[in-house]
């Protein structure tokens, strides 16, 4: 799989947070990074909220996200500004646009209904797979068709992984990449029982519906680009390009999450600390 070159149209970069906190220093890395690559390219970047965790988003951290980026000098062309239009960057107002692709994957045979839980998944192996936050799925449901789980109460669509085929891309900070269907991740859950896409299909349909031609973020999402590469061919949309950033980590080595709220960009700008002082942190 080769993604379609920055140099062949306009660069359209995007900043993705998702409110369930405020942003700590690893997310301002990573945004002020995307900034630079799309002032670099002379291109556009697209602010989207990213709400479809309706258990932990809270619209307070979406007007927290729009200051705290402005504070650090951040711009962007497209997507919620204060008082400005927000509708079309939103992903809980997009479910149709994701639910169309959904029926184009479950129709063209790439999908399949599961009926197991995350505790059956982890039940089914010997240990968590270590490579990635998510279980390698056992392929328990694999044989099932919408027929039999017609009584089911909990049905989850896992994206069925062609086996034994490495998917490849070249990174724009980490050069080439490989990673192996079936051994590194496994058959991935591209619609919840509840109603609601994976993070997996929003995100990949997003970037295609929204001309995206690079998408920067951290490291750890490696694994889901090999898993969103599969979905761009199934879908037959062009990819764009990557560019993963080392993630920033505490004193401990663990990397930052919204948990450190001493991190929080909230927290420096309480203590009248200055955007540069933070911005000599983000150089790579």
């Amino acid at each position: 799989m080769r993604p379609a070159g920055m140099n062949e149209r306009l660069y359209r970069g995007r900043l993705a947070p998702s409110p369930t906190g405020y942003l700590h220093l690893g997310h301002a890395r990573t945004f002020w990074i995307a900034w630079q690559r799309a002032k670099q390219n002379k291109g556009v970047l697209v602010l989207r909220n990213e709400d479809l965790d309706p258990d932990r988003c809270r619209s307070e951290y979406v007007q927290a996200m729009i200051e705290d980026l402005h504070w650090l000098g951040i711009e962007w062309q497209e997507g919620p500004m204060e008082g400005g239009p927000h509708a079309p960057y939103i992903q809980s107002q997009r479910l149709a646009l994701y639910r169309s692709a959904f029926v184009q994957l479950r129709e063209g045979g790439f999908l399949y209904p599961c009926t197991c839980s995350r505790k059956d998944v982890q039940r089914a192996l010997q240990a968590p797979h270590a490579a990635d936050d998510e279980p390698l799925y056992p392929g328990t449901c694999r044989h099932k068709s919408a027929f039999d789980i017609e009584s089911a109460q909990r049905v989850n669509w896992r994206f069925r992984v062609p086996k034994r085929e490495s998917v490849e891309f070249v990174d724009g900070q980490l050069g080439k990449q490989v990673f192996d269907a079936g051994k590194d991740f496994g058959d991935f859950v591209v619609w919840r029982h509840d109603g609601i896409p994976s993070y997996q299909l929003a995100v990949m349909v997003d970037d295609a519906a929204m001309h995206i031609t690079e998408v920067v973020r951290g490291t750890d999402l490696l694994v889901s680009t090999a898993r969103q590469l599969l979905l761009y061919r199934s879908l037959q949309k062009t990819p764009p390009t990557f560019f993963h950033c080392p993630l920033m980590t505490d004193e401990s080595g663990i990397r930052l999450a919204k948990r450190h709220d001493a991190l929080s960009l909230r927290h420096f700008r309480a203590q009248g600390r200055a955007p540069s002082e933070l911005l000599a942190m983000f150089k790579l």
